[in-house]
């Protein structure tokens, strides 16, 4: 296993951080801002994810699939190719609207606006419960339970994630833009190095930086799949406008770092920046 300080660095570079998250309910308003941005800068997951998660859990055109936290569509979409049933849930009215844009030409999904602690599943049981990035939004208090009543005995959860890693050697943002992060906002504690890949892939026990569920659920299986995105500056500045450490800095200090992190990256960089993920798939089974 990782060290605990490589574990928490790691969390702090999971797409959207668990310990540095608003209140829950205020989450439909940092991404509800800017859908269309969301949409089109943050990272989707990998085709071999979704053909794991089908073959693992049997999923076929016969399930039904719950969706908590959709977003913008980006997971709902690959979950609806797969021709299963797939009730998609969002709290942001901004997101689920677009997201119900994205997927229209699918006949089998439908978005619906709400909590999945508040949602109505009218008496409704499921194959599948999948969050893409939004499990850490949920109150573990409530979610666990609940996703383990709202499954069938043999029903299977599914968390899905993006963790930003780095490999040794190669040229990384932040490592070229530590200076502007203290200058505008120093002390964050949200700054700092992403961990290395080969170190991420050895916390590959459990349900990741979320809270454990007891024993709702059976051991999980766990996968890796590395991607990466490549932005010129303003992309860049652009997908990190997207991303929770940054939306909940005044304006007037997230504008003129990102604006310098833009800068940075077309003066030192060549105007072309990766950001390098493990997306990661962990799934376990409903137990009795």
């Amino acid at each position: 296993m990782a060290s605990p300080s490589t574990s928490l660095i790691a969390c702090a570079f999971v797409t959207d951080d668990p310990k540095m998250r608003p209140n829950r309910h205020d989450l439909g308003r940092v991404f509800n801002e800017v859908p269309e941005l969301y949409d089109r800068v943050r990272p989707g997951y990998p085709d071999e994810l979704f053909a794991d998660l089908g073959a693992i859990t049997g999923m076929d055109g016969r399930s039904s699939v719950l969706e908590v936290g959709c977003g913008t569509g980006q997971a709902t979409r690959s979950l609806a190719a797969l021709g299963c049933s797939v009730t998609a849930i969002e709290q942001g009215a901004d997101m689920a609207a677009l997201a119900r844009q994205r997927i229209a030409s699918f006949r089998n999904v439908e978005v619906e606006t709400s909590m999945f602690e508040e949602w109505d599943d009218r008496g409704r049981r499921l194959d599948v419960l999948v969050a893409a990035s939004s499990w850490h939004w949920v109150d573990p208090s409530i979610g666990w339970q609940r996703a383990h009543d709202v499954l069938y005995p043999a029903g299977w959860m599914a968390l899905l994630g993006n963790v930003v890693v780095r490999r040794p050697g190669e040229p990384e943002v932040y490592a070229e833009t530590a200076d502007l992060h203290e200058r505008f906002c120093p002390g964050n504690p949200g700054w700092g190095h992403p961990p290395l890949e080969d170190d991420v892939r050895t916390t590959d026990e459990g349900w990741g930086l979320v809270e454990d569920p007891g024993g709702l659920f059976g051991p999980t299986i766990v996968r890796w799949y590395p991607t990466v995105q490549w932005f010129n500056g303003d992309g860049f500045a652009d997908h990190l406008r997207s991303l929770s450490l940054y939306r909940r800095l005044d304006r007037d200090v997230r504008e003129p770092l990102l604006d310098a992190i833009a800068e940075r990256i077309r003066t030192r960089m060549g105007d072309r920046a990766s950001r390098r993920y493990l997306s990661v798939l962990r799934v376990g089974q409903h137990a009795e």
